[in-house]
């Protein structure tokens, strides 16, 4: 009886010095969190900007295929969640995360690089992503963020408003201005939205997320 006590006592004890490190499965892609911050004042959602270091690895052999440490001179790699920016798989794994929170993805090849595969990524492999966020902000592409951009309150957007409101969001916490990093993702952005092609984003095909019309 004293054993199990102190077993259950010793466990306690060890559980409550640790983070709480969750696993769990959604759309066949495993999510494990690796750590997450005591506070998190905003969690990321589809549409959201993420500011965010990844490395990639073949779950096979554990060979490391890419680092972002090691690309675009080591920065941490801005993208929109959610919008085909990034493999599937990661859209999926990270939504819901906070700045300062680290995650394993594991993800399918169908979620990741298919039976063709791409580069160092063989066909139908699974990969595993470790990934760590940095920043969290209100992106282009979340509906809230509709009234915001649309300043002469037109019920549309045009590339003007989309790049005043992402330079705001971008650079409000001291980031440097990235005139390119705007433009490409302005150019993703109509590519995808503007389905009638006029140059102009209207409500209803902003409401890519088929959230409550605005």
């Amino acid at each position: 009886m004293w054993k199990l006590v102190s077993y259950y006592t010793l466990c306690v004890f060890v559980c409550s010095q640790l983070r709480l490190v969750s696993v769990w499965a959604e759309d066949d892609v495993k999510i494990e969190v690796v750590y997450q911050p005591d506070a998190c004042e905003k969690r990321s959602k589809k549409g959201d900007l993420l500011n965010v270091h990844y490395d990639g690895f073949l779950e096979k052999d554990g060979s490391q295929f890419y680092c972002s440490r090691h690309d675009k001179t080591g920065h941490p790699q801005w993208f929109i969640l959610g919008v085909g920016q990034v493999i599937k798989g990661l859209d999926i794994g990270m939504v819901d995360m906070c700045a300062g929170e680290k995650r394993k993805i594991t993800v399918p090849s169908a979620l990741a690089f298919g039976e063709k595969g791409k580069g160092p990524v063989p066909p139908n492999a699974t990969v595993i992503f470790e990934v760590e966020v940095f920043a969290v902000s209100r992106g282009p592409r979340s509906m809230e963020a509709f009234g915001q951009i649309d300043v002469n309150q037109d019920r549309s957007l045009t590339k003007t408003e989309i790049k005043a409101h992402l330079k705001m969001e971008f650079e409000k916490d001291g980031k440097p201005p990235d005139d390119a990093y705007y433009e490409k993702v302005i150019t993703d952005i109509f590519r995808k939205t503007d389905s009638d092609k006029d140059g102009i984003i209207s409500a209803n095909e902003y409401n890519i997320y088929k959230h409550d019309e605005l």
